[in-house]
């Protein structure tokens, strides 16, 4: 890849939708309120850089589910297509009252690959691909430039940084936090007030984060990995990195029990690990990935019961002390954000306090700021 560079062109966004905030360019926050015309706006994020609309979008599709929970968060209507509609974990919104998604009919655009067809007939009825093209370039060798070139004629553009992972080799420039992130995508929906809304509650959930983490010498060791239910004992490692998947185990401080090691992240190696080279590790806490689609409840009975019958496995720490939990999602947005990292602190730090108002979240995504 060649980075930024290679995306300075501006594109220019085709939809027959009202604008619903007011312009960027005219100086103004966006938020409930119209616009007096319809001028044309910008907004600049690495790789794409300058990415021209000439109103707002109203129907998208996005990469994965920290675009959709930023979607969902600014007030908007879920994306039409996810690269992964599974891995979008919708039900961390019982959490908030008055807040819900049903993605029945979202489509999943990776079926054993992506296809440059399907982008071409979905930008017949979006307006926006929440996507980093490089992602999609790094991921298969089906495609090539002049697929995103042909898609973005439609006029339909690309805006999107893959933000979830450091660890892709491709991605050469520029990575954002995931409220970096979110304040772009609030500048596109010209949501920018109800962002700056989401940007203090954060602010506040930091600050009691902060509060509840303990002094170092008292902070666990933990290893996360990726775990399928038919292939227990062989694992994908994740290194905590500064990618937007690791935000809640950064902002608890746990330490990482692969650092120190000679195993190396999955998203570089594709390497695994099995119990033995967990065993000699021993981590104080294990964190499975690929499991979110499971209550607590069937967690331990579908993985952690196998780890307790394993020989090798039974003799881990974490499983002697019933620390093995669910290792939250990849892709993490705002709101998601909050119901993890909460869920993390109470199972690594046994607070039972509420760390963030659910009603206060419920009141900005659904206007009442």
């Amino acid at each position: 890849m060649n980075g930024e560079n290679s995306w300075t062109r501006r594109n220019v966004l085709r939809t027959s939708g009202v604008v619903a905030g007011v312009s960027t360019m005219a100086g103004c926050i966006g938020g409930s309120g119209t616009s007096d015309d319809d001028a044309a706006y910008t907004v600049s994020m690495p790789p794409v850089g300058e990415v021209e609309f000439d109103s707002v979008p109203k129907k998208w599709a996005a990469n994965n589910g920290s675009w959709a929970d930023m979607g969902i968060a600014l007030g908007q209507e879920p994306p039409e297509a996810l690269y992964l509609a599974s891995r979008y974990h919708t039900q961390y919104y019982d959490d908030i009252p008055g807040v819900s998604v049903d993605k029945s009919d979202m489509t999943s655009l990776w079926e054993g690959e992506l296809n440059p067809e399907e982008f071409l007939e979905l930008s017949e009825s979006v307006d926006l691909f929440v996507n980093d093209p490089n992602f999609i370039l790094g991921r298969t060798d089906s495609w090539a430039q002049e697929d995103i070139d042909r898609i973005e004629a439609t006029g339909t553009p690309f805006f999107g940084n893959n933000i979830f992972s450091t660890g892709y080799g491709w991605h050469d420039y520029d990575y954002l936090s995931l409220y970096e992130a979110f304040e772009k995508l609030a500048q596109v929906f010209q949501e920018t007030e109800r962002y700056e809304a989401f940007a203090s509650l954060h602010d506040e959930f930091q600050s009691n984060v902060t509060d509840i983490v303990p002094p170092e010498s008292q902070r666990p060791s933990v290893a996360i990995m990726w775990a399928t239910e038919s292939d227990m004992g062989s694992f994908s490692p994740y290194l905590i990195g500064e990618g937007t998947s690791f935000k809640q185990w950064r902002d608890l401080k746990v330490t990482d029990a692969f650092a120190n090691t000679d195993v190396r992240d999955f998203h570089n190696t594709r390497g695994s690990v099995d119990y033995e080279t967990l065993l000699e590790i021993d981590p104080e806490i294990i964190l499975f990935r690929g499991q979110e689609s499971k209550t607590a409840e069937e967690f331990q009975n579908a993985i952690v019961s196998q780890m307790k019958n394993d020989s090798v496995a039974s003799e881990l720490t974490a499983v002697q002390n019933g620390d093995v939990y669910r290792g939250g999602p990849l892709y993490q947005g705002p709101i998601t954000n909050l119901v993890v990292t909460e869920r993390a602190a109470k199972q690594i730090y046994d607070i039972e306090v509420d760390l963030y108002d659910r009603t206060e979240v419920s009141d900005i995504v659904n206007g009442d700021y």
